[in-house]
């Protein structure tokens, strides 16, 4: 592959990235409205329950799909091709939006459910994305190529709640069936642009269900070198999830906020994660390396979490915009160095670890969370906060011997170079 053709690949991945990222974004500003301040509905108040804790299973629904996905979407992608994986996923991910546009014209709970779980097992495939641009290294410098897709995932989180923020006055369906339109032509960029040649592999001998069984990533943490930056991104994501969740029903509860209001903070938030990780991830990670990166920055963040449930609309937009650098410069080093340091294992199936990880954590937080919201969703991101804090101090504790092992695969990867 020449340098030209990576390239070109790098662009197709991050086209598909934002619009797949847009997709999952656009419900965002959307529900918590929806739940907490339109008219009460066979939905919204199903069996009498709790329109918070109703908020919060819906929440957990979709991530858990995304957990169930990402354990295996990205080992099968490793086996049967990223092309093929990637159409079968987008196709069923609209087939998912679709369904959940019905049970909201219908007023179905369990119909809203199970369609948010369709859907996040489907779009599982955004850990394939990654792995393809991990993949064009050397043409492409590793933290180069991941912190654009990455740039190009928050590109979609800015991008799907403005217009989902401003769709719901039409209804809350055509959020939904807009969000299907968005996968559609994603589904047309890979089929269009994803060479079969590029992604295919022999898989003759290997059987479907042998690999969900046995190469899923949740093998990985048989690993024991793969342990502390698994419990640090646990933990930290745990935290992240508190505050990606539960921020939108802080703007209905304390500023009383609307669609338009969130989805303009999310602007700020996601502009802010663009910039940073396009163009001064890559450059921080050359000088001060993943390690040092995720304490500064989890550090940091934890701060702005502590300070952000207290604050007026004033100073929304400047605290959202300082929130999304901090998250950029920590949550950009994850991949890299997972990529850097276990990706012989399969860059699929490491990258699957990374987002199952994301999943688990979204669904514990928003299942927990919602309950604790209705005291204060105050509570629930100082909750956040701890937790990212937490994240920090497993990371400083293991640090010895992670640095151990980076200066092992230094070492080996010096010898490599000499001996070619």
């Amino acid at each position: 592959m020449t340098k030209q053709k990576a390239m070109w690949v790098l662009t197709s991945v991050m086209l598909l990235s934002v619009l797949g990222t847009a997709g999952i974004a656009l419900p965002y500003p959307v529900l918590a409205p929806y739940f907490l301040d339109s008219p009460p509905n066979d939905l919204t108040h199903f069996m009498g329950i709790h329109p918070k804790i109703l908020l919060g299973f819906s929440l957990a629904f979709y991530p858990l799909g995304l957990l169930i996905g990402n354990i295996f979407v990205g080992a099968l992608s490793d086996s049967y091709g990223r092309r093929k994986v990637l159409l079968i996923t987008l196709f069923g991910s609209a087939v998912g939006y679709l369904l959940t546009a019905m049970a909201v014209v219908y007023e179905s709970f369990i119909g809203f459910t199970i369609a948010r779980l369709l859907t996040g097992v489907c779009e599982g495939n955004m850990s394939i994305a990654r792995a393809i641009a991990a993949e064009l290294h050397p043409h492409i410098e590793r933290t180069k190529a991941i912190s654009m897709s990455y740039a190009a995932n928050y590109a979609g989180w800015l991008i799907g709640p403005v217009i989902g923020g401003f769709l719901v006055i039409y209804g809350v369906s055509t959020v939904f069936l807009f969000a299907a339109g968005g996968i559609g032509v994603a589904f047309a960029l890979v089929f269009f642009t994803i060479e079969r040649r590029q992604e295919r592999k022999d898989t003759s001998t290997i059987q479907f269900w042998s690999i969900i069984r046995r190469n899923n990533s949740l093998t990985l943490l048989k690993n024991k070198q793969i342990l502390p930056i698994f419990w640090f991104y646990f933990l930290y994501s745990m935290g992240l999830n508190a505050f990606y969740d539960f921020y939108p029903v802080w703007f209905v509860d304390y500023l009383d906020a609307d669609s338009q209001t969130i989805a303009w903070a999310t602007v700020a938030l996601t502009a802010c994660m663009i910039i940073v990780s396009s163009f001064w991830v890559d450059k921080l990670n050359a000088r001060f390396g993943e390690i040092k990166l995720m304490v500064v920055g989890g550090s940091l963040l934890c701060l702005a979490f502590i300070i952000q449930p207290f604050i007026g609309m004033d100073r929304v937009f400047p605290v959202f915009a300082m929130i999304g650098v901090f998250i950029a410069v920590a949550n950009g080093m994850v991949p890299t160095y997972l990529s850097k340091y276990f990706g012989h294992f399969g860059q699929g199936k490491v990258m699957g670890l990374q987002t199952s990880t994301f999943c688990v954590t979204n669904v514990i937080i928003a299942s927990l969370g919602g309950p604790l919201s209705i005291l204060s969703s105050r509570w629930v991101i100082l909750t956040g906060a701890a937790l990212v804090m937490v994240s920090v101090v497993v990371m400083l504790m293991t640090r010895k011997r992670q640095q151990e092992m980076i200066d092992h695969y230094d070492a080996e990867s010096s010898v490599e170079v000499a001996n070619v």
